[in-house]
């Protein structure tokens, strides 16, 4: 009969297996973006319901998907946002109903989350570049501010400034 030390150093130090994938989203940069995993009322100005959101992680963590709609169910949309190791930057890819798309890169900052667009013409031909901002709050919020600029980023324009409050 084996004794237990004698079992225990067998079976420490048998060959484990190894893992099925690797873990090629497992750094602190790929987990930035976590604050704003959850389900979500987003709230506009005067705090007026402008829409839902659900963030979920996809790809093993390796990326975050966005799913809106509006609190009028006319805008729906998607993004994919995710951290590329090779250039050390956050991407986010957004798709909606009406045809819109928004490429975005940047990464954290001061504990945000921010990230711009290059400069490309809009549907009335204007020069114009995005910026959004993700803020955690103390109390569990997340506050999203796009703005725009018409003039390669000196002077910047709010889109939309939301609060994002956590379905209950």
């Amino acid at each position: 009969m084996l004794s237990i030390t004698l079992l225990f150093l067998v079976l420490g130090s048998a060959k484990r297996p190894e893992p099925l994938y690797s873990c090629g989203c497992c750094t602190p940069e790929h987990r930035e973006f976590d604050f704003w995993i959850g389900e979500w009322e987003v709230y506009g100005p005067q705090n007026k319901l402008a829409g839902t959101s659900n963030i979920v992680f996809i790809q093993d963590s390796c990326a975050l998907q966005e799913n809106w709609e509006s609190a009028n169910g006319e805008l729906k949309g998607a993004s994919y946002n995710y951290y590329s190791a090779p250039d050390k930057k956050w991407h986010r890819i957004w798709v909606d109903n009406e045809g819109c798309n928004l490429e975005l890169t940047g990464g954290a900052m001061n504990g945000k989350m921010v990230l711009q667009s290059s400069a490309g013409r809009n549907g009335k031909n204007e020069m114009i570049q995005d910026r959004i901002t993700w803020t955690p709050n103390a109390d569990g919020t997340v506050r999203q501010h796009w703005e725009q600029s018409p003039d390669g980023g000196a002077t910047w324009k709010t889109l939309f400034d939301g609060l994002y409050k956590k379905k209950r």
